[in-house]
């Protein structure tokens, strides 16, 4: 595994510190660009989008013969690193979730006319997209056999019927992904379906409040009460649900730790640029023993998880599902987001607390990190098993 980049990822990679520098934190220090949920509001993020497609720094996750850079994941993972120092830098670049999760797993698994139809306009920025998988209890949650929401076939077509819930980015999507039961096989009991916003025999309950900030369409619960779906928009075969739901959870939980490693970095930074130039007690804040212990526990915490995403993103660009690297990336990088800014704030004091810089934003997004795509406990659950399994051989280099 090569840790070093290449130098045109560099050189990808510092164009999009600069564009983030130049066009994109300004935008976080204007309170009227800001929606009601504490995000960009689209009038701003298209515009900017505009911007970024003209620097050519577009959905480097996808094919350039649909308008990507092309590149791999471990190549994305420097770029995605750099994109969220700024709150609002995933979404202008088209890598936010959930629509950067679900391009990846259409990119892999769907047919080229499901491309075409449901794919391509997510890619351009045309529309955007939701991953509709957990349900309220005692539905699936992290457990997916657990599935209640049912498609039955009549003829050539799915009729679904079930419940929804905390479904991300739902309330503006128009294509979704949705996972439902076919049978009660336990291994091929699942089958994965598109639709569209405009079909009838679904609604969307309710936007459901958190203590956000959201990603735009927040976080809805959904209704299916007889919603049609053409057999010819199911993804894979019958029953092959839980691989479609492997595949694209695999990769979105690890641009999510990409992602998150960007606002670490980012929470520390400020920390850094505070503590340098605050007194306390005649010396700078930075020059504390205490404060470096925090500065420099932190800065580690980063780096593992760094090293971390890059192994798993490695072992994802040989064809390997990478659960095992996959999980550890997760519960250090989720572990370590949180860690950083709750250092940060607490390094900064009252300035941390408060609205003036947008640690508070990140500390109160960053919960979500330990819940998202999979509870960390879930997660060494799944490291225990493959310890249980594989003995000295879980810590194997190849």
């Amino acid at each position: 595994m090569e840790l070093s980049l290449t130098p045109e990822i560099a050189e990808l990679r510092d164009r999009y510190r600069q564009f983030i520098d130049d066009d994109i934190m300004p935008l976080e220090r204007d309170p009227s660009v800001y929606d009601e949920h504490e995000n960009l509001d689209i009038g701003h993020l298209e515009g900017v989008r505009r911007k970024a497609k003209a620097a050519e720094l577009w959905a480097p996750q996808m094919p350039r013969k649909r308008g990507g850079l092309g590149l791999s994941i471990a190549e994305i993972a420097p770029c995605y690193e750099e994109m969220n120092r700024s709150i609002f830098g995933p979404a202008v670049f088209n890598c936010a979730a959930p629509d950067d999760g679900n391009m990846l797993a259409l990119n892999k698994i769907a047919s080229q006319a499901q491309q075409e139809r449901w794919l391509q306009p997510i890619i351009d920025g045309r529309v955007r997209s939701a991953f509709v998988m957990t349900e309220p209890a005692p539905g699936a949650g992290s457990d997916p056999h657990l599935m209640r929401t049912n498609a039955v076939k009549h003829g050539d077509v799915w009729i679904v019927h079930g419940e929804k819930w905390f479904i991300t980015g739902a309330d503006v999507a128009q294509h979704f992904i949705l996972i439902a039961r076919t049978s009660e096989d336990k291994r091929k009991g699942l089958t994965a379906f598109l639709f569209d916003r405009d079909q009838s025999g679904w609604e969307i309950v309710r936007r459901i409040p958190t203590m956000g900030p959201e990603e735009h369409g927040g976080h809805c619960e959904l209704r299916f009460e007889g919603l049609e779906i053409p057999d010819q928009n199911r993804l894979l075969e019958v029953g092959d649900g839980l691989k479609v739901t492997q595949i694209r959870l695999g990769t979105a939980r690890l641009t999510h730790c990409m992602r998150w490693l960007g606002l670490a970095k980012r929470a520390v930074e400020i920390a850094c640029g505070y503590v340098g130039q605050r007194d306390s007690f005649e010396i700078k804040l930075s020059q504390h023993e205490g404060v470096q212990w925090m500065l420099g526990e932190v800065a580690m915490a980063i780096e593992i998880g760094r090293l971390l995403t890059m192994k798993a993103a490695y072992r994802l660009d040989q064809g390997d599902f990478a659960r095992k690297e996959v999980s550890m990336a997760k519960i250090q990088v989720a572990d370590t987001l949180h860690k950083a800014v709750d250092t940060s704030i607490q390094l900064c004091g009252a300035l941390g607390y408060s609205k003036d810089t947008v640690l508070e934003w990140i500390y109160r997004y960053a919960r979500q990190a330990k819940l998202v795509d999979g509870a960390s406990e879930v997660h060494k659950m799944v490291l225990s098993r493959f310890l249980l399994e594989e003995g000295d051989a879980f810590w194997h280099w190849s």
